[in-house]
């Protein structure tokens, strides 16, 4: 999620609506807060929204009957206890406990040292690395149920890059650094400089506890290299991480704990730096033979279950040899933008956010604006559920979105499960940027519509992406951030009468 598909292609192309199948629903979910009684493969949910109304504020555009409101914001809003300003370029997030008066989230801030002028603040007790000053990290933040911010603090600090993660089921969160960085690197920015003092790309977790009591200290079990997000699978005995990276492109991974391992807080104490296994995904064909990139697939296969198999990583520290290229091309499936990453408890949903480029896919692969998949834990197949064919005409560089913006989508990059067991998608495409809702095998709708340029393009406004879509327990509320200015807003409103 670093180099947005924005900045891949300047504003110049966009992308098609999303093409599912019908009546193939593996997943939904079972929920957990709600009346609702929703089987695993009950079709129902994903009503169409109302039409997007602009807001007179210039922030988010959303259907009549939907709301929002400003949880923090980037330099405005105060940490808490002295801390400083709330740091910029927020990304994956996850509400990671809630009681009844209120709500837990711990969000990620996407920085390179000095990338912007707030970064996270090293506060003694959750600093990593000493020489990735103002860098990335996490924040902590609490609300009250309907999503009115009540504090901010640091969770962890002296982090690169965090970009998504996941929440797990003992109400953590294991936030990503999407790089591959060894200790001794330099870094300059802002007419400043440093040395990283230690590796980075790793998986950290972030507690709900204060400042005071985090462990930054990396999961090196769940291997290094350019991590997105991951899924926790419910028997703990499980974790699937996804790898944005190219040249050649990333991996999607599994590991797997040992046999007396059952998963739980403080993972980096508990685990060895060579504890479980991890694992390469592989995807069959019909012959038995290795699908050797995701975008070999075509809307032709939508609904249509492939066997999955995987081939153990030899050096998942990377000492040597990135873990993606320790593989053969043919002997893995490699994918353009593994991104977000999300659990249901019977499988977990993958996103490839695209591959337009020459160099993002095969010769004689088919270009794509977006996939989304579901892994299901017990049968061990992946199957396409979501996919934007690639369409570059849809929107031009210079001028005002086209009439049926919010329309046409591409770009899909995080990705929850509501309560009601259908998925929201932050899009990161080309010129208008939505929250979208999805039904595996049926429609996807627009819910907002970032109205905040962040700059322009052959004179044309740029707009943020999404990022770090996750819903309070009980669906009321759902968290979405914009990337940049960096603002994280509660958006509430009939959410079970569209999505249930």
């Amino acid at each position: 999620m670093t180099i947005s598909r924005r900045q891949v292609l300047s504003g110049g192309a966009a992308a098609g609506v999303g093409l599912s199948v019908a009546g193939v629903l593996p997943t939904l979910a079972e929920p957990e807060a709600t009346s609702s009684s929703h089987g695993p493969h009950d079709s129902s949910g994903g009503r169409p929204f109302p039409p997007l109304t602009d807001d007179p504020n210039g922030i988010l555009a959303l259907p009549a009957g939907l709301s929002y409101r400003i949880v923090t914001r980037e330099g405005v809003t105060d940490l808490s206890f002295g801390q400083g300003k709330t740091p910029g370029f927020h990304d994956g997030t996850g509400v990671v406990g809630s009681s009844r008066d209120q709500l837990t989230i711990i969000q990620n801030h996407e920085l390179t040292p000095h990338m912007v002028t707030y970064g996270v603040p090293h506060v003694p007790g959750t600093v990593y690395d000493a020489g990735a000053a103002n860098a990335s990290g996490c924040t902590v933040i609490t609300t009250d149920r309907a999503g009115r911010r009540i504090a901010e603090w640091v969770g962890i600090s002296g982090t690169v890059r965090n970009c998504a993660g996941g929440v797990t089921p003992w109400g953590t969160w294991l936030t990503c650094e999407e790089t591959f960085l060894n200790a001794g690197a330099t870094w300059s920015a802002a007419g400043q400089s440093g040395v990283y003092q230690q590796d980075h790309g790793y998986v950290f977790e972030v507690l709900r506890g204060d400042s005071r009591h985090q462990v930054p200290k990396p999961i090196k079990a769940f291997g290094r290299y350019e991590h997105e997000a991951l899924a926790v699978e419910p028997n703990r005995g499980h974790v699937y991480l996804s790898e944005d990276a190219s040249g050649p492109n990333g991996l999607f991974y599994r590991w797997t704990a040992p046999r007396d391992v059952r998963l739980g807080e403080g993972l980096a104490n508990r685990l060895s730096d060579t504890a479980g296994t991890l694992e390469a995904m592989q995807i069959r064909l019909d012959d038995g033979s290795i699908l050797p990139d995701v975008a070999y697939l075509t809307s032709a296969q939508l609904g249509r279950p492939f066997t999955v198999t995987w081939t153990p990583v030899t050096d998942r520290d990377a000492r040597a040899t990135p873990t993606r290229r320790q593989f053969a091309d043919g002997t893995v499936t490699r994918g353009k933008k593994f991104e977000g990453v999300w659990t249901n408890g019977k499988g977990c949903y993958i996103v490839n956010s695209f591959a337009t480029a020459a160099n993002d896919l095969p010769a004689d692969a088919t270009k794509h604006d977006g996939m989304v998949w579901f892994y299901d834990y017990a049968d061990q197949t992946i199957t396409l559920v979501t996919y934007f064919p690639h369409n570059p005409a849809v929107a031009e560089a210079e001028g005002p979105f086209p009439r049926f913006a919010d329309l046409t989508f591409d770009g899909p990059d995080n990705v929850t499960v509501t309560p009601w067991g259908t998925l929201v998608l932050a899009e990161d495409g080309v010129r208008a940027s939505h929250v979208l809702s999805a039904v595996p095998g049926g429609p996807t709708y627009a819910i907002a519509r970032n109205m905040l340029s962040n700059g322009t393009v052959n004179g044309a406004p740029t707009y943020s992406e999404f990022t770090g879509p996750t819903f309070s327990p009980d669906g009321k509320v759902l968290f979405v951030n914009i990337q940049l200015p960096g603002i994280t807003l509660a958006i509430t409103g009939p959410w079970e009468h569209y999505l249930g």
